[in-house]
């Protein structure tokens, strides 16, 4: 097993290739075992040059929506009034901690999405 790290594209590509041949590799054998390897190496270089940011809490709110067909009123027994509703939908009031817990628990958003820093209209002001 001759393992290096990936230091640029070309070694990456090599890799991807090396993950190919060996992609049916049965586990706890030799050729399994430096598949496992491979392959957490090009985790740790994707995440590090092809990581893609996480959504923005409104925006991930948003796309929650949409792709599970809730409404605005589905939101109601984790934000609260249809009002903060619109308020916190529409950027006019900032989550608050309790709010997102609501999501989280409810909803599934993950938390670590939720409580980060996000632009308001309160923040123009």
């Amino acid at each position: 097993m001759n393992i290096k790290p990936i230091k640029n594209e070309t070694d990456y590509q090599s890799m991807l290739e090396e993950i190919e041949e060996l992609f049916e590799a049965a586990p706890d054998t030799p050729e399994g075992d430096h598949l496992e390897v491979l392959v957490t190496l090009i985790e740790a270089y994707e995440e590090k040059h092809y990581s893609i940011p996480k959504p923005e809490p409104i925006e991930a709110i948003l796309y929650h929506m949409e792709s599970r067909g809730l409404t605005r009123r589905d939101l109601q027994p984790y934000i609260g009034s249809r009002a903060r509703v619109s308020e916190v939908l529409n950027r006019k009031r900032p989550l608050t901690m309790e709010m997102i817990r609501n999501l989280h628990r409810g909803l599934g958003i993950p938390a670590e999405i939720l409580i980060q820093p996000y632009h308001t209209d309160k923040d123009a002001a």
